[in-house]
């Protein structure tokens, strides 16, 4: 036993340095050994489906979520890890493992000792230092570029899911964490749905999600789809930029960023500020088929109005202030020949 344990502590250790190990099965005796038996006093978080836990291997932090059993059955559980298992991104929280383990326990029951089985299901995650993304948003002194950044990040780690078929389905700010360089990461997939590469969309009756971040095609149940996310995402982003879920003017938005701003670059973000709010609101379209096609769209929305601004900056550096013949003397040792005309 103790070496089996020995031999799953050493495992979890080579994952944690080498982040393209896959994840393995650990023993329930070395998730209760890194966590002091479910301590109290390593309590990270907690919601309606799972307790959080900080573990400790060596120096190094983990996170253990130990699941309800009586809201998440051994079906929903399987399909969890395996949607886990399939993905691996800087914006995606890493998954470093799984336990199901089954004991038995003498319990009372009509006033009589029976043998009852008690169920433990946990995943263990890398821990994230700087909490979840709606403590964030409640920070008045939030800066642009930071909130520009977790943007941008909540962008690409959504298009990195649904190119890989998954869908999430509860996205939210508690269920995006920020590490210590302020990058977000999406987490928390146990309303997610992973789809066979053939497959794009399931039917449910079940109402999945949180409210006010909820599309409302699926108040009522009905049909899975990627364009859920896309609203979740406009609630979000519309968050990060007001403070708040609901509607504000766009200029309004606007002057709001713009009094906060300052220096020479104050119309470049005034103008990402713009872009990245009606996206948002163009993400919480009512109708499904009005929002944006998929999550690259808007990347590929954000990388185009980034490359704009770079060129803009260099054409007010470099290109106002020449002549054409130093203009393409310039170019030529910058090699950007293709912008000569």
């Amino acid at each position: 036993m103790e070496r089996k344990a020995s031999t799953a502590r050493s495992d979890l250790e080579e994952i944690l340095a080498d982040e393209t190990a896959e994840p393995k099965a650990l023993p329930l005796s070395l998730l209760q050994d890194i966590t002091g038996d479910f301590s109290d006093d390593q309590q990270i978080g907690s919601g309606g489906f799972a307790v959080v836990y900080k573990g400790m291997i060596g120096n190094r932090a983990v996170a253990v979520k130990r699941l309800s059993n009586a809201l998440m059955d051994e079906t929903e559980f399987h399909r969890e890890v395996q949607c886990l298992m399939r993905v691996k991104h800087k914006n995606v929280v890493r998954f470093l493992g799984y336990c199901a383990d089954r004991q038995g326990s003498m319990e009372e029951f009509d006033k009589k000792l029976v043998m009852a089985d008690v169920h433990e299901r946990l995943l263990c995650f890398e821990y994230i230092p700087k909490g979840s993304l709606d403590k964030y948003i409640m920070d008045a002194s939030r800066e642009w570029g930071t909130c520009y950044k977790i943007i941008k990040g909540i962008c690409e780690g959504l298009q990195y899911l649904h190119e890989n078929h998954i869908v999430h389905l509860d996205l939210k700010p508690a269920n995006i964490l920020l590490d210590d360089n302020m990058a977000p990461k999406i987490t928390d997939f146990g309303l997610s749905r992973c789809f066979d590469e053939n497959q794009s969309r399931d039917i449910t009756k079940t109402i999945l999600g949180t409210m006010g971040y909820l599309a409302p095609e699926h108040r009522e149940g009905g049909v899975i789809a990627h364009s859920a996310d896309l609203y979740s995402l406009g609630v979000i982003i519309i968050e990060i930029l007001t403070g708040q879920k609901g509607y504000q003017a766009t200029d309004d938005v606007i002057e709001s960023w713009s009094d906060r701003l300052e220096g020479s670059q104050r119309d470049t973000l005034c103008k990402q500020i713009r872009v990245c709010y009606e996206t948002a609101l163009e993400c919480r379209d009512f109708d499904p088929k009005k929002r944006p096609t998929s999550a690259l769209t808007i990347v590929d929305r954000l990388h185009e109005m980034e490359t704009i601004q770079v060129y803009q900056q260099f054409a007010n550096l470099y290109i106002a202030p020449f002549n054409s013949v130093s203009l393409q003397i310039t170019l030529r040792f910058l090699g950007w020949n293709h912008l000569i005309c």
